[in-house]
């Protein structure tokens, strides 16, 4: 009986470091898969975060700046997707629906990044509109992998 006691003990002890050791082993590999998940939320393009950085100032002339930076990248998008014009506007006019998805949205964002520009300070925006208007975009980049 006492060899079966000293036994179950031993039995016991080695049970329980291996079920913490599996236990530290699932929380890294967590933490590793969360690290990793966080890491796609965050873009490799640098012109992007820029523009993120931008929205989430305190500045409403940052936020300004956001959309007229995310417009820059959708001139350069469209360019790389081989639409052909001086101007986006140009370039969104040879576009249809069947060529480029975000047509709609692209022409709505465009419309805002044009205000901005033509009515300086006199145009006013709140950061929820700006963040209305950047998820516009990010849409339109996600699309086509551009972001």
């Amino acid at each position: 009986i006492s060899y079966c006691i000293v036994r179950m003990i031993e039995i016991r002890k080695k049970e329980h470091a291996h079920l913490h050791h599996e236990i530290e082993e699932y929380a890294h590999r967590r933490k590793v898969e969360k690290d990793l998940e966080e890491e796609k939320g965050v873009s490799q393009n640098d012109r992007w975060n820029k523009t993120l950085v931008y929205l989430f100032s305190s500045s409403s002339s940052d936020w300004k700046l956001a959309i007229i930076e995310a417009d820059s990248m959708l001139e350069s998008l469209m360019a790389d997707l081989g639409f052909h014009g001086d101007t986006l506007g140009d370039r969104l006019k040879m576009a249809n629906q069947d060529t480029f998805k975000g047509l709609t949205s692209a022409w709505e964002v465009h419309t805002i990044r044009n205000k901005i520009a033509h009515e300086g300070l006199a145009f006013e925006i709140s950061q929820h509109e700006a963040k209305r208007v950047i998820a516009l975009y990010e849409s339109i980049f996600r699309q086509y992998g551009y972001i």
